[in-house]
């Protein structure tokens, strides 16, 4: 898998969110869940080894991963397809998390007691969402606006208007487009040289 060079990952909350978003490059075609031996892997490299999944639970993580990275494509201006909120209100439904409190009296969102496989990862994402939502980060990780590419990307621009995961490739893909279809409407000829 790809990670575009110039942008930091996404704060502690999100990384999990972003790290399952981008388990897919769209570009190249290469997905890193096609099977419970890459779910399972998914899981150890992110300190989650203990949970447990069977072949049924491959199709649903995949399903959370493209609804996960729809709402995040939402958050750099596009409209969440009904299917993929139904998929989140259905695998978010079944992952209850309850609210944990420390010695200082902090609150924080947690996995229910009991859970495995599927429905303890999707527990661990929403926390990490409710918990990015309330420091006010969540919209911040978004998809890159690029139809080829889609990569989730964490924004910090100072006014969080960012498109692309890569302006040097994704943004000058993107404006070299609309120069084309500019100059496509307009009649006129790209200039080539001194002429």
């Amino acid at each position: 898998m790809r990670q575009p060079g110039d942008r930091s990952p996404a704060p502690e909350a999100l990384a999990l969110v972003q790290d399952l978003a981008n388990t897919v490059d769209v570009e190249l075609a290469d997905d890193g869940l096609r099977t419970v031996a890459d779910l399972s892997a998914f899981c150890a490299a992110h300190g989650l080894g203990r949970l447990r999944f069977g072949a049924d639970d491959v199709a649903p993580a995949r399903r959370l991963r493209e609804a996960l990275r729809d709402v995040c494509r939402a958050h750099a201006g596009f409209d969440v397809p009904a299917e993929s909120t139904a998929a989140l209100d259905d695998l978010f439904g079944r992952a209850p998390l309850v609210l944990a409190t420390g010695p200082a009296g902090e609150a924080r969102p947690v996995p229910a007691p009991g859970l495995d496989g599927l429905p303890a990862l999707t527990a661990r994402l929403a926390a990490g969402v409710l918990t990015a939502v309330a420091d006010g980060t969540w919209q911040r990780l978004k998809a890159c606006s690029a139809p080829e590419c889609r990569w989730v990307y964490y924004d910090r621009s100072p006014a969080g208007r960012s498109r692309w995961c890569t302006m040097s490739l994704c943004g000058s893909r993107a404006k070299m487009r609309a120069y084309r279809d500019r100059t496509r409407a307009t009649g006129d000829r790209p200039r080539t040289g001194s002429g």
